[in-house]
Formats: structure tokens, sequence, C-alpha cells
């Protein structure tokens, strides 16, 4: 499905470079997030927020250089009213203002500050595909609390594996990363149960296929890996951690990268009233 006309087609204006900004956006919102919630003040901490806004960057980097004309970027600052591209802009530069002045002069206001600013770029994040009209897979108001969840289970998994780098394990950090895979893993059975049945063909098969994967390994497993490597020494737990890290992760931006550029099938347009040459 190509081109333009009433058929469905899938978009072809976001690529890989669009979808690595809610992969490495929805990581690192969420790894400053679980530090906010989970990680004590420490070299853990220490290092989870400028790795969480690094990761933000490199997303939001990613989609300038989407752009055919990056200086057209600055536009996006121009749309704060209407735009959910353009608040998710100052979402992120608030993000980096609060997260540097956490990172040097850390205190309870700042870790609620902290908080509110990566949960608000993450949702600026869901609100952008919500605000896609013509793309059922976008659309679909379900997409939020999935895409929330996973960006707080990516970023709890990468909490973890600093804690257990840096001999700090985290009991709370465990317990946030399990609450938020298993929530993940009900948002995106709820979103392909509502989503799936509008699509049809290979966007809908790649959207179905996502789920054991998403369920099997990013979760289940990752879980699994997860409570071995909070029950076992700290030199076999930080191998686990890892493996957790990896499959939580890596089943995350499986999906929002099929999200983005496999399922994205517009939805064309219908012409109930063709119109005729001439008068009737």
């Amino acid at each position: 499905m190509s081109g333009f006309g009433p058929k469905p087609w899938i978009q072809q204006h976001w690529d890989w470079r669009a979808a690595a900004n809610f992969v490495f956006g929805g990581a690192g919102s969420g790894l400053i997030l679980a530090a906010a919630l989970a990680l004590p003040l420490g070299p853990a901490r220490a290092v989870s927020l400028p790795l969480g806004l690094a990761l933000v960057a490199l997303g939001l980097t990613c989609v300038w250089l989407e752009i055919g004309r990056p200086l057209r970027a600055l536009h996006v600052l121009l749309n704060a009213r209407t735009s959910w591209m353009t608040r998710e802009a100052f979402a992120g530069i608030a993000l980096f203002g609060v997260t540097v002045a956490a990172f040097f002069r850390p205190g309870d206001w700042m870790e609620i500050a902290l908080g509110f600013f990566a949960l608000l770029f993450a949702w600026c994040q869901a609100m952008i595909l919500r605000a896609s009209k013509g793309i059922p897979a976008w659309r679909e108001p379900k997409v939020i609390p999935f895409i929330l969840a996973t960006a707080l289970g990516e970023g709890a998994a990468l909490a973890i594996v600093l804690a257990l780098a840096y001999n700090m394990p985290s009991p709370l950090a465990y317990g946030l990363f399990a609450l938020a895979v298993l929530a993940r893993a009900a948002a995106w059975m709820v979103y392909v149960a509502s989503v799936a049945p509008k699509l049809g063909g290979a966007p809908q098969a790649a959207l179905v296929a996502v789920t054991p994967v998403l369920l099997w390994i990013g979760t289940f497993a990752a879980l699994a890996l997860v409570a071995l490597a909070a029950a076992l020494p700290r030199h076999f737990a930080m191998l686990l951690a890892l493996g957790a890290a990896a499959a939580a992760i890596g089943a995350g931006w499986h999906a929002k990268r099929t999200i983005v550029t496999r399922a994205s099938l517009n939805q064309g347009f219908a012409l109930p009233n063709l119109p005729t040459r001439g008068a009737r």
C-alpha cells in the first residue's frame, strides 16, 4: 500500500528517526522519573540524571535529523497552543533545566519537580500520537497508558542496573520495575484488542506479532531475571539485571517502533458523493 488515494496506505513521513524519539525519549524520561521515585542520593542517582538527559537529547536529535531542512526545527517552538510537538519541546527544555538543577542541588522539592517534568515529557510523546487523527493505531486513546507505562518500565530497568553497578541495590526500583512492566503488558493487551480489528494485512500482523515478544520476553522473562537478581549476590545479580533490562527495554522499543513505522496505516478517505460534470 503506497501513494495517496481513498485506499488506506502506510504513512511514509515518520521513519525510524521519528520512532527513535519515542524509543530514546521514553527511556530517558522514564529513567529520570524512576530515579526521582526509587533511587537514593548517591552515585547511581548522579549518573542516572545525565544518562536520562542524554537519551532524551538523542531522541530529539533523531527527529531533527529527519527534517529535510533542519533549521525549520525552530518553527516547532511557535505552536504551543495547538501542537503537542511544541509542548514536547518545551517540556524537554524544562526537563533539562530541572534535571541539571537537581544534579547540583538535590532535595525533596527537586525530586517532585524531576518526576513531574519527566512524566510531562512522556505524556507529551503519548499525546503526539493521540493527536494524529488520520492513523487509527496512533489516535487510539489506549496508546497513552502504554507509552507512559513502557517509559517507566524501561527507566526502572536502567535504574536497577545503575543501582547494582554502584553497589546500592534499591528495593523500590525492583518494585517499581515489576509494577511498570505488568502495567505495560496490561495496557498493551487492551490497546491491541482495540486497534487490531481496525487494521488489516501487514500492519495488523505486525502489531499482533509484538504481543508474544512483549509478554514472554519483555514481561515474564524480565521479571524472572529481576527476581533472581534481587535474591542472588551482586556479581550474579548484575548480569541478571542486565539481561532483564535488555529484555524489557528491547521489547518496549520494538513495540514503539512497530506502532510508529509498521502499524501506521492511514485510514484513507471516503467520497460519499462523487462529483459530476454538468447540471442534473
